[in-house]
């Protein structure tokens, strides 16, 4: 196709679609950067979040997983429903009302009126609103900048979009550390002009250059398979990492049991139904192009080895690491932001510059590269001691940020190329439905892991503690804290410890030499303690993720050089089964 045709779809020619694809690109920039930074500002603020209303750590971890996974998990279970309508009723419609529904959330957290559990509450169902803008975001985003580029450009559009997504985390860390130092409310508040701004502008900017399929029909059944079985099956791991009766886990309660059983059920069902209803929302047909089949698989082992990854090394610093290094529990959460600087240097250096040479070269190496990177930060971090020495930290760090940022532009540009324009809706839906998933099971695999190895390993520890410590008198009041009540305490910043102390009868209180009260009250012994029964769950964790990392390396290895839709399928070829793409010859433009 010329520069200048117009496109079969209903495209805009590409030289009038000059100005406008920069336009595109500033607002889905916007969009990402605004949701990531909600996203990881969360993660540090939750000390003061839970201090503001009045939420006690060591009996709350409930809320935690809730206000963590929750906007995960609706972005998972919505992305696919979402990138149908979109296909349905138009991409740029259902973005711009995302963005609406995201900012709407951000102000409804801000006002968060509750306090105590009613509170708590009222944060995951406004975080869930906001989880259900970014759905419509997510689900189009991708299929809007592909649209809008041509193909020789892709890549550094989707580069630089990546970019802001993934800096966004990363910057989120430290605005979350600096705003929650004055107000909780103002790490929801920064989100609304924002959001307000970026709203207005894609309602005025954005314009619809792909034809809506009006004949399609709503996947009723596909998505309740698909909805319920992975919420369902959720819910039971997160109710299976809470106490139930005497035991320290809820795997025997039989309404953890019952509901991972159907969830599981459910999502066996979910592509049997697919294969069978006349307008699936999840294309199994697309699985037959074998880029888009290995691209979107290895992007979902990408997700699941990293998905649970900024939780423990936060979690690392936080609870562990900064306290030991003489840090007040207090400052912890801000620096810690600032320690994790270097996985956003990484990405920053190498997102663009990948997008940009995949564009000429072809996706294959840079992604295979970047997840062997990744891999590689994953086994440096599995092999540091608690109490490490922080450079080497950075250097992982910045190794794991390098390879994030040459997979992950390359990746996306591999899929959305591989696809035809009518069919980037739901690709785009496939896409950030399978990496949401990845996420969202990697949080609770990973925080499933840890809590099984502190439920064995924390009461042994804590009695040796103690008594190493000159208070073996405290080993039964002590005793009391649950594993994942240590676990919150640590990633919160928290000493458990003063808590423990108020509660305990003076008679006893007054056994323990002042020397040993002052021990337990510091800012090493918990970390310590904590430290010798969690670094064994967090190198299995880190070993998980670089096996998963070496076998998405493999999918991206073999899934192909270069290859797009537009320019290698004729259009009598598009009715029908997509055809098995050829390899374009290494190093030749595809324009």
């Amino acid at each position: 196709m010329s520069s200048n045709e117009t496109a079969g779809n209903g495209t805009v020619p590409a030289k009038k679609n000059i100005e406008y694809k920069w336009i595109v690109l500033s607002i889905t920039t916007i969009e990402m950067f605004m949701v990531s930074v909600n996203g990881s500002i969360i993660l540090i603020s939750l000390p003061a979040i839970f201090n503001g209303i009045n939420i006690d750590p060591l009996t709350s971890f409930q809320y935690l997983i809730w206000i963590l996974m929750g906007y995960s998990l609706v972005t998972a279970t919505l992305l696919l429903s979402f990138g149908r309508l979109s296909d349905m009723y138009g991409r740029v419609k259902l973005y711009n009302i995302g963005f609406a529904i995201f900012t709407l959330g951000s102000i409804l957290l801000f006002l968060t009126p509750g306090t105590g559990d009613a509170g708590a509450i009222e944060l995951i169902v406004f975080r869930l609103v906001q989880g259900v803008g970014a759905s419509f975001t997510f689900s189009n985003s991708a299929a809007i900048l592909t649209d809008a580029f041509p193909p020789g450009e892709r890549g550094k559009a989707l580069g630089l979009n990546m970019m802001a997504f993934l800096s966004g985390q990363f910057i989120g860390l430290i605005l979350g550390g600096i705003l929650a130092f004055y107000n909780w409310r103002y790490v929801f508040l920064v989100s609304v002009p924002v959001g307000i701004l970026g709203t207005i502008w894609a309602f005025m900017k954005l314009k619809e250059t792909s034809l809506p399929k009006r004949g399609l029909k709503i996947d009723v059944w596909g998505n309740i398979s698909f909805v319920a079985g992975l919420t369902i099956f959720l819910i039971g791991i997160t109710y299976a990492l809470l106490p139930y009766g005497q035991d320290p886990m809820g795997w025997g309660n039989p309404w953890v049991q019952a509901s991972m059983f159907i969830g599981i059920a459910l999502l066996i069902a979910f592509p049997i139904i697919e294969s069978r209803v006349e307008d699936p929302m999840f294309r199994l047909a697309l699985f037959k192009n074998r880029i888009f089949s290995l691209a979107n698989t290895a992007g979902f082992l990408g997700a699941l080895a990293r998905g649970g990854m900024m939780f423990l090394l936060i979690m690392l610093l936080q609870g562990i690491w900064l306290p030991l290094h003489g840090y007040s529990y207090e400052s912890t959460p801000f620096w810690a932001g600032i320690f994790m600087l270097p996985l956003t240097a990484g990405f920053i250096i190498m997102g663009p510059l990948s997008g940009w040479l995949s564009d000429k070269y072809g996706s294959r190496w840079f992604a295979t590269s970047g997840m062997l990177l990744i891999a590689f930060s994953f086994l440096i971090l599995a092999m540091l001691p608690y109490n490490f020495e922080y450079p080497v930290f950075a250097i992982a760090l910045l190794i794991m940020g390098l390879g994030n940022g040459m997979f992950g532009a390359p990746n996306i540009a591999a899929i959305m190329n591989s696809v035809p324009p009518e069919d980037r809706g739901v690709a785009s839906g496939m896409r950030s439905m399978l990496q949401n998933s990845g996420m969202v099971v990697s949080m609770a695999l990973f925080f499933t892991i840890v809590i099984i190895s502190l439920t064995h390993m924390f009461p042994p520890v804590l009695a040796t503690s103690l008594t190493e410590a000159g208070a073996p008198e405290l080993i039964f009041p002590m005793s009391t804290i649950p594993p994942t009540g240590a676990l919150f305490a640590a990633f919160l910043g928290y000493n458990p410890v003063l808590a423990i102390l108020v509660t305990v009868p003076a008679s006893i209180v007054a056994a323990i030499s002042p020397a040993a009260i002052t021990t337990l009250t510091g800012t090493t012994w918990f970390p310590t303690t904590l430290a010798l029964a969690f670094m064994p769950s967090l190198r299995i964790s880190f070993v998980i993720g670089a096996l998963l990392s070496i076998i998405s390396a493999i999918l991206s290895a073999i899934g192909g050089t270069r290859f797009v839709h537009e320019i290698q399928v004729k259009p009598k070829e598009k009715t029908g089964l997509i055809p098995e793409p050829q390899d374009e010859p290494r190093g030749k433009s595809a324009e």
